[in-house]
């Protein structure tokens, strides 16, 4: 398959934020892989965000088919564990779901159009997610709609470091089945980081500048905007949690996302779906 290619804005997760509001550095130490360590969780996210967001899980990757947990930062430049010719299919199919959310949850009257992005983790089962959607967009069906709603779909992907994957440090590569040794521990602790993983507090934090970050970019300063983060099961999942004000965000294994599968990103608790018991994640997905 030939994923389309766009111009691709490249932004590094900042190490000294001066995003307004945001954690400062030096209450955290950072580890050799660019990892926060945090004796605590960030403050919540300003009660009101100028722009919407809607988060969006990788389709199906050949890290899923394999088993293992893929991580590691190198990865961030590299094209292994890409999307397999269902995960494409699933980020295609992805587009549709994110216009019907669109339509349920649209409260901006849209005279002169609303302007639809996409932001990306830079793990190569992400970024092609992004660009599968963007593909599924432009479907005629999908064109009248969007045409319906009045969206300007901006065809470019921005790759933000800051919503790429959680690090497992040791675990990195194994077998998906030791996600089980951290998910109960970071329902206790979300500053764990036994193994060496990075703990819950510090991807909420980095979530937490990634998200003001946006907010304060001139592009979308003056709000209004539909924002489509593309990036991983535990990361839209701390995310999730965190942004609707949930007491304990190190709950969130709890409300897993499927391949492909799009989100508003609430901010009450009440947006949240219904959650189900902590089982250990199936091969291929």
């Amino acid at each position: 398959m030939i994923f389309p290619q766009k111009v691709e804005i490249i932004t590094k997760m900042s190490l000294s934020s001066t995003t307004t509001g945001s954690t400062k550095n030096e209450q955290l130490e950072v580890t050799k892989d660019g990892v926060y360590i945090c004796k605590q969780m960030p403050e919540r996210l300003p009660r009101e965000l100028k722009n919407t967001y809607y988060l969006l899980r990788h389709g199906q990757s050949w890290g899923n088919v394999e088993g293992v947990i893929s991580s590691a930062r190198s990865l961030a430049t590299s094209e292994k564990h890409g999307l397999t010719p269902l995960g494409y299919e699933q980020g295609r199919a992805s587009a549709e779901e994110l216009l019907k959310l669109i339509q349920t949850n649209n409260t901006s009257d849209n005279k002169n159009g609303q302007k639809l992005y996409f932001y990306s983790s830079p793990f190569a089962r992400a970024r092609q997610t992004a660009d599968a959607c963007l593909e599924g967009l432009q479907s005629d069906e999908n064109k009248q709609v969007a045409k319906g709603l009045n969206l300007d779909i901006q065809e470019n992907v921005t790759i933000d470091y800051g919503l790429m994957e959680r690090y497992f440090g040791r675990l990195d590569d194994a077998a998906i089945h030791t996600y089980a040794y951290v998910w109960p521990v970071d329902m206790f602790d979300p500053c764990h980081v036994g193994f060496e993983v990075e703990s819950v507090a510090a991807v909420s934090t980095r979530l937490r500048e990634t998200i003001l970050k946006i907010e304060e970019n001139t592009i979308h300063r003056d709000g209004g905007d539909i924002i489509v983060l593309t990036s991983h099961a535990d990361v839209l999942q701390i995310l999730q949690l965190y942004a609707s004000g949930a007491d304990n965000v190190g709950m969130f294994s709890s409300y897993r996302f499927t391949n492909g599968e799009v989100r508003l990103m609430g901010r009450t608790v009440d947006t949240l779906p219904e959650p189900q018991p902590l089982q250990p994640p199936k091969i291929g997905t």
